[in-house]
């Protein structure tokens, strides 16, 4: 938004993205309802490590936010 500051853009565009974030994972946790689905251990893993890797991902790129300046 126009005379939006940084800190403020970022409030603005989290809250959204971790809003979206929490509603999928409360979605997926509706597949858990063993009378509706059917899943074993090793479909549980794959998932539960494609999450963990994501987020520590996402974990890792806010450590490492120092803007990268071009050099020659």
């Amino acid at each position: 938004m126009k005379g939006e500051t940084k800190e403020q853009r970022f409030k603005r565009v989290a809250k959204r993205r971790v809003q979206r974030v929490l509603d999928s994972l409360r979605s997926l946790s509706q597949c858990s309802n063993k009378r509706m689905y059917k899943w074993n251990e090793e479909q549980l893993k794959k998932i539960w490590d494609a999450i963990d890797h994501d987020l520590k991902s996402c974990q890792e790129s806010f450590k490492n936010a120092e803007p990268e300046e071009f050099q020659l």
